[in-house]
């Protein structure tokens, strides 16, 4: 079974854009595999709290990385 999991700061997507991801990742998956994965792919969008992640040993928030709250 095909598998996503994506990870976004906490209200950076509307529910549009989740559903945009979710459609587009599946239809990469069909295009590389076939459209008998379709059934089976899984994408799961994941919201992480703003300053709950981080890179390089550094807390990353939105308002370091420049990213505007929807």
């Amino acid at each position: 079974m095909p598998f996503a999991n994506y990870k976004f700061p906490q209200g950076t997507l509307d529910a549009a854009k989740k559903e945009e991801i979710i459609h587009r990742t599946t239809a990469m998956f069909v295009e590389y595999f076939g459209e008998g994965v379709r059934p089976y792919s899984m994408v799961l969008v994941d919201e992480v709290a703003d300053g709950g992640w981080g890179r390089a040993d550094e807390t990353l928030t939105m308002e370091k990385m420049g990213i505007p709250r929807n």
